[in-house]
């Protein structure tokens, strides 16, 4: 499994799409706070989005795609200039009987479908500290010819209540995040973490063997003659890119993968064993110096979690 694939399924990504959006004539909404990440497509026409902190509005056109990462509020409309409704309860309350929300009359339509996407909390910074708080792609960029598929799967799904409906969104708004990333990946220089370092030929290759082989007690001299660099240069490019060495990101990374096992209820020293721990107390002494508690405390914190109220 590719490291984009295996820290997605590691997050648990709980995506959804959520009704097709169409308003007429002048408008403006304003949303709050959220978990995780958002996204949207435009169908039709044209609209503004933008958030309180005074950068300015970005214009979003048909074709278009966009992510939300950091769960800020954030508004969009016809128009910034206008004073926004609580955009849940406009949701709410134009819902129609197909699932479509419409709202306002006369003048230009717009049309749009979007969704969000749920990470599993404890990993979910695997992610987000690596995205910027909105990723735009622009329907005409190089990189969104996957998208401008997607789109058209998009409005088809939402213009009408069809069989088999929820599976069908479900798996076209994992598809919208898969393709979104790529196409930041494709189109931006300086994406930081390790998803930026996905783009680098060479460090993108030695995450792949990590991930591929997680357990396996990886040196920096192997992982430098696997992608043909010597081990200085590696070392600094790694960390340059990555923000942390090669043996550090391997460690957060088994660490992740623990804790979700943990979480499922396996035993502390299978989970050892899994991650390439050779001793339970070694084991203890890495996970508690990244979660900050033991491998027992937190398996008990999470089970307790779980249980009804």
């Amino acid at each position: 499994m590719d490291p984009l694939s295996d820290i997605l399924h590691l997050l648990k990504v709980e995506s959804m799409l959520s009704a097709r959006f169409e308003a007429h004539g002048a408008w403006s909404l304003r949303f709050s706070a959220y978990r995780h990440i958002k996204f949207g497509g435009v169908l039709a026409g044209s609209f503004w989005l933008w958030f309180e902190d005074g950068s300015p509005p970005l214009r979003l056109r048909q074709g278009d795609f966009y992510l939300l990462t950091q769960g800020q509020p954030y508004c969009t409309g016809s128009d910034p200039s206008l004073a926004p409704a609580d955009g849940r309860q406009v949701l709410a309350t134009n819902r129609c009987p197909d699932g479509i929300v419409r709202y306002g009359q006369g003048g230009e339509r717009v049309s749009a479908a979007g969704g969000r996407f749920v990470l599993d909390a404890s990993a979910s910074t695997l992610l987000l500290r690596s995205l910027p708080p909105l990723i735009h792609i622009p329907a005409a960029s190089e990189s969104a010819l996957a998208l401008r598929a997607t789109l058209d799967l998009l409005r088809f799904e939402t213009e009408t209540p069809r069989p088999g409906a929820s599976l069908a969104a479900v798996s076209l708004a994992s598809m919208v995040l898969v393709q979104v990333l790529r196409a930041h990946l494709a189109t931006s220089a300086h994406t930081p973490g390790w998803l930026g370092a996905l783009a680098d030929p060479r460090i993108g290759k030695a995450l792949g063997l990590m991930h591929a082989d997680a357990a396996r007690h990886w040196k920096v001299d192997e992982l430098a003659t696997a992608v043909a660099m010597s081990r200085t240069m590696f070392s600094e490019r790694f960390r340059s890119l990555v923000g942390m060495t090669p043996i550090d990101y391997l460690t957060h990374w088994r660490i992740a993968k623990a804790s979700a096992a943990l979480r499922a209820g396996e035993s502390i020293a299978s989970v050892a064993a899994s991650v390439g721990y050779g001793s339970e107390a070694a084991f203890h002494s890495a996970f508690k110096r990244i979660v900050g508690q033991s491998p027992g405390r937190y398996r008990r914190s999470q089970a307790e979690g779980q249980r009804p109220g």
